[in-house]
């Protein structure tokens, strides 16, 4: 009987020592391995994985471990496993359920389309709007207008393995309705705005004029005169934006005179929409334009404009910066 327990004793020290000893999962020159957990997946299958995969000696001894301290609530996902832990730390790493994130970044200034390309092309994301039309995708966000471009917010999503790109649009939506609500809050008085989403329209086209941080509440300042004074705001990225397929990176004098429903040259007001997604500092300097007489800009070149009070100012302007553009000339 002593000898047995003394038996005993010892191969639970042994598989105790084995249970908290490093060992080594891969040997390909990576800092972390990635192991997917799927639903359904148990202990014991996970143990007869490890082993297959990274050679753990013990996979039962491992799963009895796991039910005797209650570590079988293992989340399903990818995990990253450092390269060296114990048998014990992987249990415990895979109970903690801190699974591997993805991300996907929507940037200042692209237009709905872009992002819903952008999610197409993330591994890992389960796509479920492929051709599905924006009429209904403005129906499913349960918005007023028949159109969701703008409603999505420029930032940087985490995701798992096996989210849905429909999860992506809903974060994205849910943080701009939040920045707008609070913007349109703070808001300046006095705007030719009549809600929330006209003001989201003026940012887009803002967001798409200027790339210059110190310029955007300027840009603003000379539409929101143009409106108040009941001139036409003439502004390229709503024409741009009006062609669809049909621009092919040069605006012509066609063009500006092509009716359509964002040709700002052609119609009054603002567009019917928003024409890309704006970021907060695009939403902030529409609804706190600076102060000012000027009411025409000209791009120098170099990323920032010229501002103008009077239309032979302007002219001149022009003259300048675009009859005789220079080398490395930028919009």
């Amino acid at each position: 009987m002593l000898l047995l327990l003394a038996t005993m004793l010892a191969l639970a020290i042994l598989g105790l020592r084995w249970l908290h000893k490093p060992i080594s999962l891969s040997a390909d020159g990576d800092h972390q391995v990635i192991f997917e957990v799927k639903r359904g997946d148990s202990l014991s299958s996970l143990s007869a994985r490890l082993q297959r995969e990274f050679g753990l000696t013990y996979p039962k001894l491992l799963s009895g471990y796991g039910r005797l301290t209650k570590l079988t609530q293992i989340k399903h996902g990818e995990y990253l496993l450092p390269l060296s832990a114990s048998p014990v730390e992987l249990l415990r790493l895979l109970n903690d359920g801190k699974v591997k994130q993805r991300f996907v970044t929507f940037i200042e200034g692209i237009t709905l389309k872009d992002a819903l390309e952008l999610l197409q092309t993330q591994t890992g994301l389960k796509q479920t709007l492929i051709g599905v039309d924006l009429e209904t995708i403005a129906g499913r966000l349960r918005l007023s207008q028949s159109s969701p471009e703008g409603w999505l917010f420029p930032d940087t999503y985490a995701y798992v393995k096996g989210s849905s790109d429909w999860s992506i649009i809903v974060q994205s939506h849910e943080r701009m309705k939040k920045i707008l609500a609070e913007e349109w809050q703070n808001r300046a008085v006095g705007l030719p705005y009549a809600t929330p989403y006209e003001a989201l329209t003026m940012a887009s086209i803002v967001e798409k004029e200027t790339g210059a941080p110190h310029e955007r509440e300027e840009i603003a300042g000379v539409f929101v005169r143009r409106l108040q004074k009941k001139m036409r705001l003439q502004t390229d990225p709503t024409v741009i934006y009006g062609l669809g397929e049909e621009y092919e990176g040069n605006i012509t004098r066609r063009h500006l005179k092509q009716k359509t429903a964002y040709n700002t040259y052609v119609i009054n007001g603002l567009p019917p929409t928003p024409i890309a997604l704006p970021g907060r500092e695009a939403i902030h300097a529409a609804m706190h334009p600076a102060q000012g007489e000027s009411l025409y800009f000209v791009a120098r070149g170099d990323g920032t404009h010229l501002f103008s009070t009077t239309l032979a100012e302007h002219q001149k302007a022009v003259r300048k910066f675009q009859m005789k553009r220079a080398e490395g000339y930028r919009s």
